[in-house]
């Protein structure tokens, strides 16, 4: 046990430890509050052989040596789809059953939170993810369903260990198939969902879900030109919410916009990107790290833009990963459940 690293053995402590407990307990001495308050970022990716976890090297701002991970779950051939992710905890879908769980990579920790009378169940194209924490610190899960022109919202709460229905009146039009909604971003005391129509000149608009008073309201998206594909990702920047839109259909331009109220502001522009594989733009995830913007795809960089601003001095990531197969998260030890 002497031999043991002092970080080892107080984490695998509060693994076990009731999550309210591990917050109180960075309050025991320094060495234990700078290791839970420390933040390391990982890729998760899947593909149909491996699960692997790789670190971001900030030094020379790509990827480090894979991990392998093995699911602590029943799965089918690698059949996990990523929805969703908030402080080291995962939301992903079995796609071989629809199931819903809720997965900390970090301590192999996991819930499921399908029931019998039909809730926690998603389909894909269809449904939309948000995780969030309420006023109260407790986790829930955002479950938007649309099964035949009509919406479902649910949320489910970690707390209480059950779900339960709220109302949302929305255009009957993002009902549609021909609407894809993305995951939930959380910012602010508010989960942010783009909705974009699956064609060239499409209505793409972003829904707003304040997690305190469950109400929902719809904002506009950000000006941009509409001749060609179109594709916006949210990302939290120390408690305000930006987008990375990008436009084009051969030649891709991605502007990063800034949300003030309810208007969008352009932060900057990057140079037209040269011709990418409809595959790779699919796996795209954006990070900003030390004054440098850089798009990456798991097959490492595609291109860097250098940025001179002061609020992007710390490393902010976001994913887009259409096919559902990867994530980056931090490492925490937050519990699926209580």
């Amino acid at each position: 046990m002497a031999d043991l690293p002092v970080h080892t053995i107080v984490f695998e402590i509060l693994t076990r430890v009731p999550a309210k407990d591990v917050g109180r307990s960075k309050s025991v001495c320094k060495q234990w509050y700078a290791l839970l308050s420390t933040q390391d970022f990982r890729v998760l990716l899947i593909d149909d052989l491996t699960c692997s976890v790789h670190p971001i090297i900030f030094q020379s701002n790509d990827y480090g040596p894979s991990s392998i991970v093995t699911f602590p779950f029943h799965h089918q051939n690698n059949d996990v789809s990523i929805l969703s992710h908030l402080n080291g905890l995962l939301c992903v879908c079995l796609n071989h059953t629809y199931e819903l769980l809720l997965w900390n990579p970090t301590t192999t920790a996991f819930k499921h939170l399908s029931t019998p009378d039909s809730h926690g169940f998603y389909i894909n194209t269809l449904d939309a993810i948000g995780l969030y924490v309420d006023a109260d610190y407790d986790y829930k899960v955002l479950h938007i369903k649309r099964r035949s022109g009509v919406l479902g919202v649910y949320v489910y709460s970690r707390e209480v260990d059950s779900w339960r229905n709220i109302p949302f009146i929305t255009r009957q039009e993002y009902l549609s198939p021909h609407f894809n909604w993305s995951a939930g971003t959380f910012c602010g005391g508010t989960l942010y969902f783009t909705v974009c129509e699956c064609w060239i000149g499409g209505t793409n608009v972003v829904i707003c879900f304040d997690v305190n008073s469950e109400q929902f309201k719809e904002i506009s998206f950000p000006p941009v030109p509409s001749t060609g594909m179109v594709q916006g990702v949210l990302v939290n920047v120390k408690n305000e919410l930006h987008m990375f839109a990008s436009t084009g259909m051969f030649e891709m331009t991605i502007d990063l916009w800034t949300l003030q109220g309810d208007y969008w502001i352009k932060v900057l522009s990057c140079p037209p990107i040269p011709s990418i594989s409809l595959s790779l733009w699919c796996d795209i995830t954006h990070y900003v790290t030390n004054g440098n913007w850089f798009v990456m795809t798991k097959l490492g960089k595609l291109f860097t833009i250098e940025m001179d601003m002061k609020p992007f001095e710390c490393f902010y990531p976001v994913t887009w990963f259409r096919g559902f197969k990867g994530a980056v998260f931090v490492e925490t030890i937050v519990s699926p459940s209580i």
